[in-house]
């Protein structure tokens, strides 16, 4: 199919969730709260006007929490409990570009020196249908990172909205054409923003300016509070902890930060990052020049997704956008 209306394609939705599929999507749980999350119906999906949840779809590959393995205690013995080799099949429906080419980001660091079987399951497990954007707002700058309002990578398929309350549809794998079946069209009425910053010299700068003043003075405002890196769709952070009690529980492995205090805090109560400044100049480190230099690409799609949930207005846009020289040529 080429084309789908809104109704037809809510009639697909309510199939595959009657068939038992998980389907996530832009939900409005609050008046002012949009949330990427696991649709009850199909009516509740989210499709007109501009939709930014605040959430991303990394919560499909990467949950919050996740249960490695359990144990039970009875007396002198000890039973290790492996959890499930499968995974559910999920489909997220709405994403916006920036948030699926998140998922070839991640595929790398999960597969990297160790393959996290339990990630590329759920990975294995997921299709995208993305939803094109024809709108935007202050916080966008995919652009400034190499992509774009149509960008493909990591769709399975993708939505281009033709404001008559339809749909052209282009399939991009096999997933995506298992659920849409050939779709092969092009366009939509785009609208990108303008590049913001010169990624390059970011990079430049981060390397280059350690010990600069600049983080600390940039990052007087920051709560650390997280949502920066909670809401990314590329931060990866975890910590593994055991949960439980004497007799029984489970080691699992929850999202973590390293705009936290306690990130990089030593058993011995040395912290080498123990201002906040070094932390916001970690963030950007991290994005710009080393996870580059180690797998070739920038860890940020230009989401917005920081700048909009940081409640003192921070983020990577405001913080980039401040370095010198950091302009787009």
């Amino acid at each position: 199919m080429n084309v789908l209306t809104r109704e037809e394609l809510r009639k697909l939705v309510g199939e595959w969730i009657a068939a038992g599929k998980i389907c996530t999507g832009p939900v409005r749980v609050k008046p002012e709260l949009v949330l990427f999350e696991r649709l009850a119906k199909a009516d509740d999906l989210l499709l007109d006007g501009w939709v930014r949840p605040a959430n991303s779809i990394k919560e499909l590959v990467l949950p919050r929490h996740e249960a490695l393995y359990g144990y039970r205690i009875e007396k002198n013995r000890i039973e290790l409990v492996d959890q499930p080799e499968t995974a559910p099949e999920q489909i997220a429906i709405g994403a916006h570009p920036c948030d699926a080419a998140a998922l070839p980001i991640l595929d790398k660091v999960f597969n990297w020196d160790y393959r996290d079987d339990a990630y590329n399951r759920r990975r294995e497990a997921t299709t995208v249908i993305t939803l094109a954007c024809a709108e935007r707002d202050e916080e966008c700058f995919c652009t400034s990172v190499g992509l774009g309002p149509e960008a493909e990578r990591g769709s399975d398929a993708i939505l281009f909205d033709r404001g008559d309350g339809s749909f052209l549809v282009k399939s991009l794998t096999e997933k995506g054409r298992a659920l849409l079946g050939e779709g092969a069209a092009n366009g939509g009425a785009a609208n990108p923003p303008p590049a913001r910053f010169d990624a390059a010299q970011v990079a430049s700068f981060a390397r280059d300016h350690f010990d600069d003043a600049f983080w600390k003075e940039h990052a007087l405002a920051c709560l650390a509070c997280g949502a920066c890196a909670y809401t990314c769709p590329v931060c990866h952070c975890f910590d593994i902890v055991d949960e439980g009690n004497a007799r029984e529980g489970v080691r699992a492995r929850n999202w973590d930060a390293c705009q936290f205090p306690l990130f990089t805090l030593h058993a011995s109560g040395h912290n080498p990052r123990s201002g906040q400044g070094g932390r916001q100049r970690q963030r950007i480190y991290h994005k710009f020049y080393l996870y580059p230099e180690k797998f070739g690409e920038i860890l940020c799609t230009g989401c917005g997704n920081c700048a909009r949930n940081c409640p003192v207005g921070l983020g990577v846009l405001p913080l980039v956008a401040k370095i010198p020289h950091a302009e787009p040529v």
